[in-house]
């Protein structure tokens, strides 16, 4: 740049013939686009679209609310649908159901009577299906001499965890006892909660195995609770069950030491776990039966490397009763 005093005037500074061309082409084309943009803008018009709404359509949407309104709502800590009898839910199309979180629940029974009215005799036990409505984890006291309680808990699964389609045996004596025996069906699921300081707590919520004994308005036993990874899994080092590094191979100098043999020697041995059924209703027609139960199972144990925590489940549960 030159410089100048205050005695002298610059210099004027002249745009070359090109730059100007340049800019008087963009200056058109930016002024040929808002022209346009003006006139189509200028020939939209206001058009409104009227369709019948489909027949099926309609059906499905006035279906859906008759049969919703006006029934229960089961909470859960991430909420849960309105919950309906076992024809209600037959009665629901895929489209109904979806989205509403009623394929997470079991059936009510609405008409009936009380457990004590089974006749004695040897039934099939159908649909058997346990919805859980509280998860609380057994968790030592902030005291010294405090005893152990069980807190409440967030749940961080998605509505997944209900037990359903479950079978088996359920035998009643001349006396009124009851022999109920659990064979098969989809008998568990995987569900993890939070505690209040933030740590996760994941389960099996399960009920393999379950022998029960009682009577008509009261049943229970011991289930079997498998471990929460199998044999296969790896974990972060590569160390698993029946496969993988039998130690830690990444610490050569501590790969066998004690405070890590936990860590290498995994363990899914199956645990224990205990439930008992309440009997509120039982339709002698339609053989439904229901009413509500607690399970406590310990929960993970990280294939044997940590302590497995108490969780009590409580929740509503149903069945149906064939000869």
């Amino acid at each position: 740049l030159a410089s100048c005093d205050h005695r002298t005037r610059p210099t004027a500074f002249t745009v070359p013939r090109k730059f100007k061309m340049a800019a008087i082409s963009a200056s058109m084309s930016l002024s040929a686009v808002a022209k346009a943009k003006t006139v189509r803008a200028s020939k939209r018009t206001a058009v409104k679209c009227s369709a019948a709404k489909p027949a099926f359509v309609e059906k499905v949407e006035k279906a859906g609310k008759a049969a919703l309104s006006g029934l229960a709502a089961l909470t859960l800590a991430a909420g849960s649908a309105q919950a309906v009898t076992y024809d209600e839910l037959q009665g629901l199309t895929y489209l109904q159901v979806k989205g509403t979180g009623l394929a997470n629940t079991c059936p009510v029974v609405d008409t009936g009577a009380s457990g004590s009215s089974i006749k004695g005799g040897e039934y099939d036990l159908e649909k058997f299906c346990m919805e859980p409505t509280s998860f609380t984890v057994k968790e030592e006291s902030s005291f010294k001499a405090g005893e152990s309680e069980f807190v409440k808990t967030k749940l961080m699964t998605r509505l997944t965890y209900t037990l359903d389609g479950m079978t088996g045996s359920f035998k009643v004596g001349s006396d009124g006892s009851v022999a109920v025996q659990e064979r098969d069906g989809l008998d568990y699921a995987p569900v993890t909660v939070q505690l209040p300081g933030g740590e996760r707590v994941p389960f099996l919520f399960t009920l393999k195995e379950f022998t029960g004994k009682g009577n008509t308005s009261q049943f229970g036993g011991d289930f079997v609770v498998p471990s929460y990874r199998g044999s296969s899994f790896l974990d972060p080092k590569g160390r698993g069950g029946s496969t993988g590094y039998d130690n830690a191979v990444a610490l050569p100098a501590k790969s066998d030491a004690d405070e890590l043999l936990k860590e290498n020697n995994k363990n899914v041995a199956a645990l224990k776990g205990s439930a008992v059924f309440n009997v509120a209703k039982y339709d002698e027609v339609t053989g439904e039966i229901a009413g509500v139960f607690e399970s406590i199972q310990p929960s993970d144990t990280d294939l044997g490397s940590k302590a497995p925590k108490d969780v009590k489940i409580t929740g509503l549960w149903y069945a149906q009763l064939a000869k």
